[in-house]
Order: structure tokens, then C-alpha cells, then sequence
């Protein structure tokens, strides 16, 4: 069981991909759906799209562009969105979502949606899921033209909802981000090693982590 000190903590910054939602949805499209599409466009071999993408992820990760519908639509000539539609019968909430998020209005905790997702790939995941009635804010990186990993993010995202960082909880399935988030100020964060439900448990170095919202004492 995993301890925080909830009588110090007012206001729960989540994730989405990986922390509420299951990331498989989105490992699959990015790293299955798009290399496949390129092999349908352009004729080439499986391994050679693979390539490709893997090298134009790596060239933005991090950045604002990485989680960007439109500039990929532009750099790999494919419609995005199109397949976040088409495949969006894979978007799903962890099924320890829901207890928690219910678990935190009780204790009146404010919860606020803090994610990387571009707006159309955010609207499509909230219109799949029941997401959205369970939260009290929902804020995309890119209403801030910087990702979570900048440090304009957190400042922007304290100036707008007039958060104390001190009294801050941020959850979420990367350390980077965790790390940019203490950077930032935010004084608790608390990492998620499940994020896909296909794929093995990640390892936090820096951070308190847990496999799921049922670990979580109150």
C-alpha cells in the first residue's frame, strides 16, 4: 500500500494516456496503425517504416510537435486523426479509474486533467470515455503552446487555476515529466508503472510509483 499525506495535498494534478486511460490505444496506433499505413502509401518494407517513424519520434520527443495531430499529418503525409477515429474502439479507461477519481471528490479534492494530447485526439478520448463528468478541469499542453516536460507549462497551468504548487499531487506513467513537475514546484508526485495493460511494469528510479489506484491508502 502507498501512503501520501492527503491532509497536505489540495489539488490532484492527473495524466491521461497511461495514468486514467490504458496507453495500449495509443502504443498501438503509433507503433502498429501509422507504420502500417506508410507501408500501404508508399510500398516500402515493414522494417524500413518502422525506421522512419522511430526516427521522426525521436527527432521531436519531448516537445510540443511530439503530441501534435497536425504536424504529424504534415511531416508523415497521413491523416492522423482518421485513425484515432477509426481505431478509437481501443480507447479505455483503467479499470481503477473511476474508484479513484470518486475517491478523491469525497476527500474534495480538486481534480484537474493535465495532459500532453492534442485537442482533437483529447475530444476523441473524452467522447469514448466517461472521463470528463469525474473531473473538475481538463487542460491540454498546447492551450499553453509548451509541453509538460517545459517549465512554461507549470507556470502558465498555476497562473490559470491560481494553484498553490505546495499543495499539489501530480500523477503520472512518465519520470521525466514527474521530474519536470518537482522542478516546477509541485511539492508530491506519485508515478504509474502500468500505463499499458499489453506491456510490462515500468521502473521508477526517482520517484514513488505504484502499479494501480487500489494501492493507494486514504
Amino acid at each position: 500500500m502507498c501512503r501520501l499525506p492527503w491532509q497536505q495535498i489540495d489539488t490532484v494534478l492527473l495524466d491521461m494516456d497511461g495514468t486514467l486511460l490504458d496507453l495500449h490505444f495509443d502504443h498501438d496506433l503509433w507503433m502498429n496503425c501509422v507504420p502500417q499505413q506508410l507501408v500501404a502509401k508508399h510500398g516500402i518494407g515493414l522494417v524500413q517504416a518502422h525506421e522512419q517513424v522511430n526516427q521522426a519520434y525521436n527527432n521531436v520527443a519531448g516537445k510540443l510537435d511530439w503530441y501534435c495531430i497536425d504536424y504529424w499529418q504534415q511531416q508523415l503525409q497521413l491523416d492522423i486523426l482518421a485513425l484515432h477515429v477509426q481505431n478509437q474502439d481501443k480507447i479505455a479507461m483503467r479499470s481503477d479509474c473511476l474508484p479513484f477519481l470518486q475517491q478523491l471528490k469525497q476527500l474534495n479534492k480538486r481534480r484537474i486533467l493535465t495532459t500532453n494530447a492534442h485537442p482533437q485526439n483529447l475530444a476523441l478520448k473524452l467522447k469514448c470515455t466517461d472521463l470528463e463528468q469525474h473531473l473538475d478541469e481538463v487542460v491540454s499542453s498546447h492551450q499553453y503552446g509548451a509541453a509538460k516536460e517545459d517549465p512554461e507549462f507549470w507556470q502558465a497551468l498555476f497562473a490559470e487555476f491560481q494553484l498553490d504548487p505546495k499543495r499539489c499531487l501530480f500523477i503520472d506513467d512518465s519520470e521525466a515529466i514527474l521530474l519536470a513537475s518537482q522542478q516546477a514546484g509541485v511539492a508530491y508526485q506519485l508515478g504509474i508503472t502500468t500505463p499499458d495493460s499489453q506491456k510490462p511494469k515500468k521502473q521508477f528510479n526517482h520517484f514513488q510509483a505504484i502499479d494501480n489506484f487500489h494501492q493507494l491508502e486514504f
